[in-house]
């Protein structure tokens, strides 16, 4: 194999004019460009001819030249051997781009400055990515620092404090100067700091890659909160820990809601299982006073005996019924018969199911029913059961002798049912409630003294809804004023 030979100075200079992605040129002891690569020309826009002999601050934005900065860089590189710098630079056409440069001082043997060498290379591409990752990183910092609902904050590697946003402040209450530095296991309850669930936690996360939870913590007063929390350990570029990140939320308030439905679950089924408990024992009575009443008896303290368990038997059936109801309604169980049903029916059924309750009272119910036959789709019997519980309600709580009304007329694309009295009324703070289940047992002795469970309204407003309708009610609350109560059903077709 032929020795290779030695590389002249010549193979030197080719080489570096050959470069093209730095710009590679000498400067001559003022500053003046001495020679030109192929890089220098592809980053900086001017052929040889152009610029050899030009001051290289021709390559500076005005501002830095104004400022010394290219004899200064000079000055640098003439003291300290070489000088490395980034900034913004120009091209032939005025556009800037972000360079690296190095510039080194070049001697003779003597000591002597002949010049400089100076290397640019283009970063810009680079400069964006980073600048794109600095705006993104900013606007998650300042995402995170703005987020209220939830506590975000990082530890160090031993559980200590480093950051704080503002969801930390307000749902932990500390401000970042009372916290900053301290343990997490300050948000803890002393239990679980007795049973190491701080330090287990953070152990679980690292083990795992990342720890979640739900249970207690302490805000800064002591007051405790339903919280879920996940932790997740931070690593650095060589994999060593550099602490963990820690969200926290409130839930105090949806667990609250969660424990109020599963209470409202079983109150449910409890008074489904108690309805269907009751119906065979009232059935036993209600049969005996059949019995009775089959019996002819001229005993007056027998049918003065049987008329009052007749009465308060019809009365337990109601309330067993609709027992049974608000456990069907509120499982899903209920099963509407949609079929064309005539409103002047309903109205008459109605009416029909509580005259003895009416009569008993002495009450006078005026009608107004409108000749227009008006058909809904719906539950004839359910209908029936709706119209009868306002009828019923505004006989109950009128005193004796009142004056009810019934009225039934179109309202545009709906039919409208209208049930008011001269009673007392319903007071202004119980209006909203009125449709509320058990909302009478909230009302005053008064109104308790009339007996049920508080269910009916609410067994109403659950059936009109199932009929695509709306019910609303009216009160001054005022005495001899009363109540109003408005169903609006959506009409169809006559059959």
């Amino acid at each position: 194999m032929p020795a290779m030979r030695p590389l002249t100075d010549a193979d030197y200079r080719r080489m570096v004019e050959a470069v093209g992605d730095y710009a590679i040129f000498m400067l001559d002891p003022e500053g003046r460009v001495a020679s030109w690569n192929l890089g220098a020309q592809r980053n900086k826009g001017y052929a040889a001819g152009e610029i050899i002999g030009r001051h290289f601050s021709v390559f500076y934005p005005r501002d830095r030249v104004d400022e010394g900065w290219p004899e200064r860089e000079l000055e640098l590189a003439r003291a300290h051997g070489r000088i490395e710098d980034e900034g913004w630079r120009l091209r032939k056409d005025g556009s800037r781009f972000w360079a690296s440069v190095v510039i080194t001082a070049l001697f003779d043997d003597d000591g002597a400055l002949r010049g400089y060498a100076k290397v640019t290379r283009d970063l810009t591409e680079r400069r964006q990515h980073e600048e794109l990752l600095r705006q993104s990183e900013e606007r998650f910092r300042l995402m995170v620092q703005g987020l209220r609902d939830y506590a975000v904050f990082m530890l160090d590697p031993k559980g200590n404090v480093v950051t704080w946003n503002l969801g930390a402040q307000v749902n932990k209450g500390y401000t970042a100067e009372e916290i900053l530095g301290r343990h997490f296991s300050l948000f803890y309850t002393r239990e679980d700091v007795e049973e190491g669930v701080p330090t287990r936690a953070l152990a679980m996360a690292l083990r795992d890659g990342h720890f979640e939870d739900e249970g207690w913590r302490v805000r800064k007063h002591g007051q405790r909160f339903w919280a879920s929390v996940v932790i997740t350990p931070m690593h650095d570029s060589e994999g060593r820990l550099s602490g963990f990140a820690k969200v926290t939320r409130d839930l105090t308030q949806q667990r609250r809601i969660d424990m109020l439905e599963d209470e409202g679950r079983q109150l449910t089924q409890f008074l489904a299982v108690l309805g269907h408990e009751l119906r065979n024992p009232l059935s036993a009575v209600a049969n005996v006073v059949t019995v009775m009443e089959l019996e002819a008896s001229d005993n007056p303290r027998i049918k003065r005996v049987h008329d009052v368990l007749q009465r308060q038997v019809g009365h337990l059936k109601r309330l067993v019924d609709d027992l049974l109801d608000v456990g069907r309604i509120v499982s899903g169980k209920i099963r509407l018969e949609r079929t064309p049903v005539r409103l002047q029916d309903v109205a008459a059924a109605a009416v029909e199911t509580v005259t003895p309750e009416i009569d008993s009272h002495r009450h006078t119910l005026r009608q107004e029913i409108t000749d227009e036959p008006l058909w809904v789709a719906g539950d004839r019997v359910r209908l029936v059961q709706v119209l009868g519980n306002l009828l019923q309600n505004a006989a109950k709580f009128t005193p004796d002798g009142g004056e009810l009304q019934l009225v039934l007329r179109r309202a545009g694309r709906d039919a409208e049912f209208v049930v008011s009295d001269n009673g007392p009324g319903i007071p202004r703070d119980k209006l909203r409630h009125v449709f509320k289940l058990f909302a009478q047992g909230e009302e005053d002795d008064a109104a308790r003294a009339h007996g049920g469970l508080g269910i009916g309204l609410s067994l109403v407003h659950q059936m009109v809804d199932r009929h695509g309708g709306q019910i609303s009610a009216f009160s001054r609350g005022a005495e001899g004023k009363g109540a109003e109560f408005v169903v609006r059903l959506p009409l169809i077709q006559a059959p």
